[in-house]
């Protein structure tokens, strides 16, 4: 059994990794906003000053960080605030720890050109965002001590309390009969928290260190995702428009061939990523329990 420090605890990812990892350890959730009757505790780690009076004194066998601004456009247009939580936050963690530590990256950190990729191949981010989490995996190998840096992408699911979600926002949007613009020309691998949060677990059983990408099974475009998801939620995909990245007039620019290729992982684990559909309905069940 250890204990586990989870930053970022109550957004989507962290409500899944609470639960795949709470019978097996003692865990320690934070957040910077703790929801009502939510056994949690505020800890912002953008502050190195809060940060070393607290970390030490919780002796951690491990740091779990979750916490991280997605906002891209957000990102984008403060890029002083993104570097702070994106990448500040982490060497905070790293100086005050004192245990290893487990990091979510992204595959923002690749230009998109030529996904899905491997951990061998080169980074080159085209946005604040990628480069905010690129500086953030560097930081970690410059301890030269035994971390892991997962990268994943399109992490999605459906909580009610989570404001950005993918699955959710087309859910929500069909289900009111509006009509909804998704881009054909951006790729991924979408990848589901409890699927994250299982090969998270493993990672941790199996005591895996370094750099390793998680993504699920399917490789597709945003708009194939959504019609997807209609299909599994039997609601009306003709509701779904086609456009491109360029109509959307973003202010980041967006990887458009990114995702990440689990093969390494995977064998390494022994799990497989799971299919899209099947997610989708496991999802769906949880509605009808």
């Amino acid at each position: 059994m250890k204990k586990i420090l989870i930053t970022g605890a109550f957004g989507q990812l962290g409500r899944a990794l609470t639960r795949e990892l709470e019978n097996e350890n003692i865990l320690l959730l934070s957040d910077t906003v703790i929801p009502p009757n939510s056994d949690g505790f505020q800890l912002d780690i953008t502050d190195r000053k809060l940060v070393k009076e607290s970390l030490p004194a919780l002796e951690l066998d491990l740091i779990v960080n979750l916490a991280a601004m997605t906002d891209v456009d957000g990102c984008q247009s403060n890029p002083d605030k993104a570097w702070i939580v994106n990448s500040t936050s982490v060497k905070n963690l790293l100086d005050f720890g004192q245990c290893p530590l487990i990091h979510i990256s992204s595959d923002y950190v690749f230009d998109g050109e030529n996904g899905p990729y491997k951990e061998s191949d080169e980074t080159s981010p085209i946005n604040v965002y990628g480069e905010t989490k690129l500086e953030s995996e560097e930081l970690i190998w410059t301890t030269g001590k035994r971390h892991l840096v997962i990268r994943t992408n399109v992490v999605y699911d459906y909580e009610p309390t989570t404001k950005a979600s993918f699955l959710k926002w087309v859910v929500e949007s069909l289900q009111n009969d509006q009509e909804i613009n998704v881009v054909t020309d951006q790729y991924n691998n979408p990848t589901w928290t409890s699927s994250l949060a299982v090969v998270i677990n493993r990672c941790i059983e199996l005591d895996v260190t370094g750099l390793v990408h998680w993504g699920d099974k399917d490789y597709l475009n945003r708009f194939d995702f959504a019609k997807k998801i209609a299909d599994v939620f039997g609601l009306d995909k003709k509701l779904i428009n086609p456009i491109t990245s360029d109509d959307l007039n973003q202010l980041a620019l967006r990887p458009k061939k990114g995702g990440v290729d689990a093969s390494m992982l995977s064998v390494a684990i022994g799990i497989e990523p799971p299919l899209l559909v099947d997610s989708l309905r496991s999802i769906k069940e949880r509605f009808s329990e």
